[in-house]
């Protein structure tokens, strides 16, 4: 009796190596991607395509970055933005829309080609820029969060424009998540009201 041969086998194709380029952040040594990265893979989108942010949340770091230079001190804070990088440690490597540092904190000795290595003050996040398919986008909001904190960040607030929530952390309190109609507070009695500044500017996101 004849035995059939047996098909051989398809070899698998390897998995395309994704660039450095297209990782956000580092967190527990593992790779954080930007959002959108793997439609860079395939070509269906450019890099420039995926990392610049939408008009809304542009809009609401500019009103935010508005409040903090008009209100904050310039003697006694310094204020970053454009997804400054913290190196928290050599597993993780973070990056924030807007940093707040006190000057008593920083020296302008800190300034080189490297992430910012000591904590600020105040950061400020606008929705998330990053690929959160291996980790849910709570579990990627709590764990960057938590490593801020204990990096020595004393307060973190984190806007999610699609629920129109703010969430408030500082250490050895209680999270807060709030309606972003309600008045939040920044630092030194500054707050931010994003539902009442886009209904006065007329925005259908109000």
């Amino acid at each position: 009796m004849m035995v059939a041969e047996k098909s051989p086998r398809k070899a698998k194709k390897p998995a395309k190596k994704v660039p450095d380029y297209l990782i956000c952040e580092i967190m527990d040594g593992q790779p954080i991607y930007y959002k959108g990265y793997q439609e860079v893979l395939t070509e269906a989108k450019t890099l420039e395509e995926i990392m610049g942010s939408s008009s809304l949340q542009a809009y609401i770091i500019t009103y935010l970055l508005q409040i903090l230079f008009k209100h904050l001190d310039e003697k006694q804070y310094i204020i970053f933005t454009n997804e400054a990088g913290l190196h928290l440690d050599k597993r993780n490597n973070l990056a924030g829309d807007i940093l707040v540092y006190d000057r008593t904190h920083f020296s302008i000795d800190a300034i080189n080609e490297n992430y910012f290595s000591t904590p600020p003050k105040l950061v400020i996040e606008v929705d998330i820029s990053v690929d959160t398919a291996h980790l849910s986008s709570e579990g990627y909001v709590h764990t960057k969060t938590r490593k801020l904190l204990d990096f020595g960040v004393e307060k973190v607030i984190w806007i999610t424009t699609p629920a129109k929530t703010i969430m408030v952390a500082s250490p050895n309190e209680d999270w807060q998540i709030k309606d972003w109609n309600k008045d939040i507070e920044v630092l030194a009695d500054v707050q931010f009201n994003i539902g009442q500044y886009l209904k006065a500017e007329g925005s259908k996101f109000a």
